[in-house]
């Protein structure tokens, strides 16, 4: 029998794996600790107060926080790159639905976001 140390969303199991031609069971596998989550690496943008603009952008999909191309303060056209989030392991970009200023960008990179969530608001 093999012995192996796996990690499932997070959650750490020993198990041991049964060799071929080998008849003795296999012990059911133990959960552990999960390891301590790292530090979060600086958000690459400064976050504004949350909702402060009067134009929603919500994500259209569950996805994680990839990149953020504006800041607060920053003038954005219809159509412009808020922020890109990675879906289903392809970059998409959230983009301006309309000219404004970016009043608030609520998330950070490395966040993971659900659909529907706020990401950032405009003043127009």
């Amino acid at each position: 029998m093999k012995n192996y140390t796996i990690t499932v969303n997070g959650t750490v199991y020993d198990v041991t794996v049964e060799e071929a031609g080998s008849t003795g069971a296999a012990p059911a596998p133990r959960r552990m600790a999960a390891p301590a989550p790292k530090a979060a690496a600086p958000a690459a943008a400064p976050k504004a107060a949350g909702g402060a603009g009067n134009v929603r952008i919500e994500a259209k999909a569950a996805g994680k926080v990839f990149k953020i191309e504006a800041n607060p303060g920053s003038a954005v056209k219809k159509g412009d790159t808020v922020l890109v989030l990675e879906v289903m392991k392809m970059e998409t970009p959230v983009v301006a639905p309309e000219d404004g200023t970016v009043a608030s960008i609520d998330v950070a990179v490395g966040d993971q976001v659900e659909s529907g969530a706020l990401l950032a608001t405009l003043n127009n």
